[in-house]
């Protein structure tokens, strides 16, 4: 049976309650989620063909799909594309209701529709993404990014950093220790025995043999060796502008990139070109946690032309891996 999984709306005025109403609409609410907005989101759910109980935070959750109520904004504070300081507000508390649900067991999964990440920094500074908040939050020692497609599976050596620290930041233990939290979130989460991580270089033609920078031999070597000696099956360093379609191909189960938009540039233009809707799974957390591979969308709010692709994979991919969880628990 699905698992059921509390998903946070995001910001009120970007896309995330729209297309989150698509989705659960078009999945029929199977597992029953349960949504953590604004009151408003009942009236998006009827629009797209869903009928949804609306209950207050911490009373009793019914069965099937049900919206929990945790604000009542002013019209002036939701509208589509015009974020407002209530609104980032708004979406904080969604996010720390959706994850206390998961964290007293009353969901299985916690789905996070797109928030703005500078909105929510006024309310609450040094604020700089999901992923870091639930890593502070959820515990685990590690915890690390994956956009995963049906072809192209890619996880992050940096996250939500300049490109200057990003690069600044490499080491051979860092890297090598997101191969392991990758292969591992590979062989537990989506059930790949021996998973192949391949690990990209950071310079252009992997650093033509010291000709363009010696990173790849000073840090990104020395790390597949670490990964390797930890029992990885890590390969690399690879240049940058080949290693994601020879994985795209099959050759390899993810992908490692060193650096934010190194990894997200391929993933996001395969779903757009080729209409493989990735999902943004965090790895390495004690609960499972996944998300859409886009932002607000501001200007593609209240439109009708977001996609709810990759929302309906992200709900879907959350149980299925919580789902897988549970059973090895119990095996």
């Amino acid at each position: 049976m699905p698992v059921r999984v509390a998903v946070s709306l995001g910001d009120p005025s970007g896309i995330g309650p729209e297309v989150t109403a698509r989705a659960v609409a078009a999945l029929r609410g199977r597992g029953g989620p349960v949504l953590f907005g604004d009151a408003s989101f009942a009236r998006l759910a009827r629009e797209a063909g869903l009928e949804l109980p609306v209950v207050a935070p911490g009373e009793p959750l019914p069965r099937g799909a049900v919206l929990v109520r945790v604000t009542r904004l002013a019209a002036a504070d939701r509208r589509p594309g015009l974020p407002s300081p209530a609104g980032g507000a708004a979406s904080l508390a969604y996010l720390e209701a959706a994850f206390g649900a998961v964290a007293r067991g009353e969901a299985g999964a916690l789905c996070t529709a797109p928030l703005a990440k500078a909105q929510v920094a006024r309310v609450l500074p040094g604020f700089v993404g999901h992923t870091e908040w639930l890593e502070a939050r959820g515990g685990g020692s590690r915890s690390v990014m994956m956009l995963a497609g049906r072809r192209l599976r890619v996880t992050l050596a940096s996250n939500h950093v300049s490109l200057r620290e990003a690069i600044r930041r490499l080491s051979p233990e860092g890297i090598a220790a997101v191969a392991g939290v990758t292969a591992e979130g590979l062989r537990r989460d989506l059930g790949i025995a021996r998973p192949r991580i391949a690990i990209a270089g950071l310079n252009p033609h992997g650093g033509e043999g010291g000709a363009f920078g010696d990173e790849e031999a000073r840090i990104v070597a020395p790390a597949v060796a670490r990964a390797r000696a930890a029992g990885v099956d890590a390969s690399g360093p690879f240049p940058p502008d080949s290693v994601f379609f020879r994985a795209a191909l099959g050759e390899f189960d993810a992908v490692v990139a060193l650096y934010h938009d190194q990894g997200l540039i391929p993933v996001k233009l395969l779903d757009a070109v080729m209409g493989d809707p990735a999902v943004n799974v965090t790895l390495g957390l004690p609960f499972v946690r996944t998300s859409p591979d886009h932002g607000v969308a501001w200007d593609l709010a209240g439109t009708g032309r977001a996609s709810d692709r990759s929302m309906r994979a992200a709900l879907r991919l959350a149980s299925a891996i919580a789902r897988r969880r549970a059973t090895s628990r119990t095996a």
